[in-house]
């Protein structure tokens, strides 16, 4: 018989491998030109955004962010500095289930907090998705 305990921790590996594998989907996705250029972000999973995180932005809700210099202003040197995109688990449990809607949230933000990366704005990806 296995304890509750067990059965949670094969639950969060199976979300986690849910995860991993829609992350990288979303970066095989992208063009060579730019997943070269993704060398300095690390892209990590935390529970839920933090007080200080939602702040930054001015949201109530996350389900992802993006810190660091985006590549359009990079300096003279044109050095990079490190960069960090964060999926929040829990918003997208919430939000999706776990399933293939789950998978294509994480795709889609991942992609959208790349986009950033990239110095595309929020109000300039709106008018790209909707443009279409």
């Amino acid at each position: 018989m296995t304890d509750g305990g067990d059965a949670q921790e094969r639950l969060d590996t199976a979300i986690d491998d849910r995860f991993d594998a829609a992350i990288d989907r979303a970066i095989d996705s992208l063009p060579d030109a730019f997943v070269e250029r993704l060398g300095s972000v690390a892209i990590v999973i935390e529970d839920e955004p933090t007080p200080d995180q939602l702040a930054s932005v001015g949201a109530r809700g996350l389900y992802g962010l993006y810190q660091g210099v985006p590549r359009t202003a990079f300096g003279a040197e044109n050095v990079p500095l490190p960069s960090k995109i964060t999926l929040f688990r829990g918003p997208l449990l919430r939000g999706y289930g776990v399933g293939p809607r789950l998978d294509d949230a994480v795709e889609e933000t991942v992609l959208h907090e790349v986009a950033h990366h990239f110095g595309l704005s929020d109000a300039r990806l709106h008018e790209l998705r909707h443009s279409h």
